[in-house]
């Protein structure tokens, strides 16, 4: 089976992409891209807003807002807990749009949501399209979705400029990178481990050559996310990443300090960013 023409990333379309012009900028700017994730609406929405304002002026170049979804498959327990408060606290997936909406008004970092496919499908895959992009954001990852599966999805995402981040794993084959590679726009999401998010102690080895191979298969920009919790997780990946995501560690600090934890472990973790850099100038020139 092969990628539907409508799922293959043109020039105009990347020409709109807004995480990839983050990445860029990033790259411009001597560094690999921080990419932050926090569950919307913990401990409420407004903290969600203020917290994601904070994170884009402590270094993070762009920011995933997830959904809370009662049945989550990729999450660990600490983003589990998170989502968890959120949904008993009565949040609504629409409200996903006011925090997309309250943090692009506040800051130029590229707003991505991350999701299930089931909240989208409930509402119409068209009309969160078009609420997603009306509040500044940039598009969906989507780590239950498959290109297979995601006809719809690429002609909405077509329509409206978004950008559709898929995911890849130590375990996916040759082909399936290349369809997912072929599928997205903005970035490839590179799970560096096989299971749930969390902290962890080291960065999974399979991570690099994961990259390496996702790159092969025709990536321009490629993220790792899954067990980054410091900043030497970061420094690590980003030299052979784009970019490097942080989820549960950010979710921990909102738990624990509020929105000021957030923003100075997001400076903490920024710091990763530009010492990759400056290693691999200092490389270059031995």
């Amino acid at each position: 089976m092969t990628v539907s023409t409508s799922a293959t990333t043109s020039g105009a379309a990347q020409s709109l992409s807004k995480a990839a012009a983050a990445i860029d900028r990033a790259k411009a700017a001597g560094r690999k891209a921080l990419i932050g994730y926090l569950p919307a609406g913990y401990p409420d929405v407004q903290a969600t807003i203020d917290a994601g304002i904070a994170m884009a002026r402590n270094g993070a170049d762009l920011i995933e807002i997830g959904i809370p979804y009662s049945d989550p498959v990729m999450d660990g327990p600490v983003i589990q807990a998170a989502t968890t408060a959120a949904l008993a606290d009565g949040f609504r997936v629409a409200q996903v749009f006011d925090v997309v909406a309250g943090i692009t008004a506040e800051t130029d970092a590229a707003v991505l949501v991350m999701t299930y496919w089931n909240p989208v499908l409930q509402m119409g895959v068209r009309e969160f399209s078009r609420r997603l992009a009306a509040a500044g954001g940039a598009g969906l990852i989507t780590p239950d979705l498959i290109p297979d599966e995601a006809e719809e999805w690429f002609t909405a995402s077509d329509e409206f400029g978004l950008d559709r981040v898929f995911l890849v794993a130590p375990s996916s084959t040759p082909e399936r990178l290349a369809r997912t590679v072929a599928a997205s726009r903005g970035f490839v999401y590179a799970v560096s481990i096989m299971g749930v998010t969390g902290e962890r102690q080291n960065v999974s080895s399979s991570a690099e050559a994961l990259v390496a191979a996702t790159r092969r298969a025709g990536a321009e920009r490629v993220c790792v996310g899954l067990g980054v919790s410091h900043a030497g997780h970061v420094e690590e990946i980003a030299r052979y990443a784009d970019g490097v995501i942080v989820g549960t560690a950010l979710v921990a600090a909102i738990r624990d300090g509020g929105v000021p934890a957030v923003a100075t472990l997001v400076k903490e973790l920024s710091a990763g960013t530009a010492a990759s850099a400056h290693r691999e100038n200092e490389e270059g020139r031995s």
